[in-house]
């Protein structure tokens, strides 16, 4: 732990810029406007600035400038020897300004790298680096040795201080970034998740027509091979055509479910039984609103265990039984048996598997199988 306390850099976001607000941004470039004036005013201030030598002030200002603009991208790419180089020759520049007379300037740049070497190196060499500018400076500087060193420890503490305020606002914006990838991930998987949910409601409403349907036209088309009248052709067909249309209702039922607007799941119930032959609903316990997936998961298996009836138990009687319990709605699918169908070879044989995949989804679950009399479907989805 402690070496690595030593030796890591200040991350990225921390030696950057992004991140700091407007005040800040103003505050920052402030303090360099203040330290360009001293500098500027210290080279033009000096008893020795004339001539030749104001013209080395303002280039060695230039350099300055230059060589500082280097060490922060050196540091903000965490390339150590680069940043070394420049710091180093910016001491160069620093003790050119002290022998030409510049010591105002030479103080400023010892100052300044001081501070910079603390916030932006790793503390291994930001410590020997740091303590030989604020020798340097302590060495030249008129002030007691009181002052100095006070003035010292104050700029090593100004330096430590803006490290840990940078590695603060670095680890704030790794944070950010952080949340910003998990809401987009999230916002994602949920786009998924609606996708899936609306083709989930696309594929069991044409299923469940579709699949209606092709019982009807199938029974015709065996009608018309055996010779039947036509009027037992016809009913087949227009049954067909009833599917048809009821499908579209269905359709238009399920794009309302995914704008949130469904008819109550009693009301539907019934309606369905009253379009199936032999069939009954019986709904107890307290009826309450279910959530939009439970209510739709129960409708598509009520429809889905219909269309198996007719199907394969042609004539048989259904029993439905909607019970609302305490933290389950459980339906119950009953019918009565009979000779299997002519009808019970078509279809794809999915009809369950989807129904199960259903319920697994929202944590429920289906059973289904033949029993005393002939088959019951079961659902059981938690709410």
């Amino acid at each position: 732990m402690t070496e690595n306390l030593w030796t890591r850099w200040p991350s990225r976001e921390a030696l950057g810029r992004e991140g700091f607000s407007r005040p800040r941004r103003l505050l920052a470039w402030g303090v360099r406007l203040l330290l360009l004036s001293l500098l500027l005013w210290g080279a033009l201030t000096s008893s020795s600035a004339h001539g030749w030598r104001i013209a080395a002030g303002a280039g060695g200002f230039v350099v300055a400038a230059l060589l500082a603009w280097a060490f922060y991208r050196a540091t903000l790419q965490h390339r150590l020897w680069p940043a070394l180089l420049t710091w180093g020759l910016l001491q160069g520049v620093a003790v050119l300004a002290q022998v030409s007379g510049l010591l105002v300037p030479a103080l400023v740049i010892w100052c300044a790298s001081a501070v910079a070497a603390l916030e932006r190196l790793p503390l291994a060499v930001a410590a020997p680096v740091t303590a030989m500018a604020l020798g340097a400076y302590g060495a030249l500087n008129d002030d007691d040795v009181l002052t100095t060193v006070v003035t010292c420890l104050g700029l090593a503490l100004a330096g430590y201080t803006l490290r840990l305020d940078a590695e603060a606002r670095g680890s704030a914006q790794r944070l950010l970034a952080q949340e910003r990838a998990a809401r987009k991930a999230e916002a994602e998987s949920a786009a998924l998740a609606e996708r899936a949910r609306i083709a989930r409601e696309i594929h069991d409403v044409l299923a469940h027509s579709l699949s209606a349907q092709l019982v009807h036209l199938e029974a015709a088309r065996l009608l018309i091979e055996r010779g039947a009248d036509r009027d037992q052709i016809l009913e087949r067909v227009v049954a067909a055509r009833g599917m048809a249309r009821d499908g579209l209702t269905e359709t238009r039922q399920a794009l309302s479910a995914l704008r949130g607007d469904m008819t109550p799941l009693e009301d539907f119930l019934a309606q369905l039984v009253e379009t199936s032959a032999g069939a009954e609903v019986t709904i107890t316990g307290e009826r309450r609103a279910l959530p939009a997936e439970a209510s739709q998961a129960v409708r598509r298996v009520a429809q889905e265990a219909l269309t198996n009836v007719r199907k394969h138990a042609p004539g048989a009687k259904v029993q439905l039984r909607l019970a609302y319990g305490e933290h389950q709605v459980t339906l119950d699918v009953r019918d009565s048996g009979g000779s299997s169908g002519e009808l019970t070879a078509t279809g794809g044989g999915y009809g369950l598997l989807g129904m199960r995949e259903r319920a697994e989804l929202l944590g429920g679950s289906l059973d289904a199988g033949p029993d005393e009399e002939g088959f019951t479907v079961t659902l059981k989805v938690p709410v």
